[in-house]
């Protein structure tokens, strides 16, 4: 933020509406609490739509420039950022980035968003959530199967692993997780602060108790509260990239698609839930999803993976 912020003069805009927009990327960050990442897209979209502005209008971007858009004007946007390349799912974004900043100025009194709000956002492609196996997905978590030398790193490697597919959680959630945690073997559940702050509880199995113990026991670093329990060689929390690689190296050890990241883990657990019986409304609420509609696109996974057995196996297929 601060960088952004010493950045700013650098924008083909006036003073005003720059300070304006700092304001509004302060106020995402400390009242409506959003991710980091998700502050750093409408930073970026922000600046790509003040430098559009700048040059649509033949001058610095205004206030009353922003006020006196039309959706033509909007239009002419989304068409420049699709021609530079933007697909579907970041025009989307981006959108959004512009509503979002638009509605800040209208709470001010000083533009009118309708313009903004009333433009439909880009049709979305529609993706299907990309699991593992079960057998892949017991490969990926076993012992066996690390290529890390060091004992300790490989039984973090693992307890990671084990919690995403264990519990279903997302990366960026596991590594959340404080130094504390997990040392009551009676605990039954595990609360988590999904996105959004939302938190949720998830239930423990005794596998995941076994492979975090285990971690704990042979980590060189002191877990404690307050602490991220899952450290780098150095001590320092993990970073998400580390785990990202170590599974890359694993997944072509083991010939597994790209697909088999760490996050695939997560999609294999609600899959392999739904396949065996688990509802919809239960699978949404140990993932963390705010709408069943996220949730329902496993069903169509689980569709598709009944064809194509029936397809490999049914003499009349």
């Amino acid at each position: 933020m601060d960088a952004q912020t010493n950045k700013q003069d650098l924008f083909p805009a006036e003073p005003k509406l720059l300070a304006l927009r700092c304001a509004w990327l302060k106020t995402l960050e400390q009242e409506r609490r959003l991710s980091p990442h998700t502050i750093e897209a409408y930073e970026r979209d922000s600046r790509q739509f003040l430098f559009f502005i700048s040059e649509h209008r033949g001058g610095p971007a205004t206030v009353k420039s922003i006020a006196n858009l039309k959706p033509m004007d909007l239009r002419a946007y989304l068409t420049r950022r699709r021609n530079d390349g933007a697909g579907a799912r970041t025009l989307g974004r981006g959108l959004g980035g512009v509503r979002s900043f638009l509605g800040h100025l209208e709470k001010k009194g000083l533009v009118n968003a309708t313009a903004a709000n009333a433009m439909r956002a880009p049709k979305q492609p529609k993706s299907l959530p990309k699991p593992l196996t079960a057998k892949d997905a017991l490969k990926v978590v076993s012992a066996e199967e690390q290529l890390v030398e060091e004992p300790w790193v490989r039984a973090r490697n693992i307890a990671i692993l084990t919690l995403l597919y264990g519990c279903g959680l997302r990366l960026g959630e596991a590594l959340a997780i404080d130094g504390r945690s997990l040392t009551d073997v009676e605990a039954k559940s595990l609360t988590i602060k999904g996105k959004g702050n939302k938190t949720r509880l998830v239930p423990i199995m005794p596998v995941v108790f076994e492979a975090v113990a285990t971690y704990r026991q042979l980590c060189p670093y002191q877990l404690h509260e307050g602490a991220p329990m899952f450290r780098g060689v150095r001590g320092g929390a993990l970073q998400p990239a580390v785990l990202q690689r170590d599974m890359r190296k694993m997944r072509s050890a083991l010939g597994l698609p790209d697909s088999a990241t760490p996050h695939a883990l997560r999609h294999s657990f609600a899959t392999h839930l739904l396949a065996s019986g688990g509802d919809l409304r239960t699978i949404q609420e140990l993932l963390g999803h705010a709408s069943l509609s996220t949730t329902q696109a496993y069903t169509a996974v689980d569709t598709k993976h009944l064809l194509d057995a029936y397809n490999a196996a049914h003499p009349r297929a």
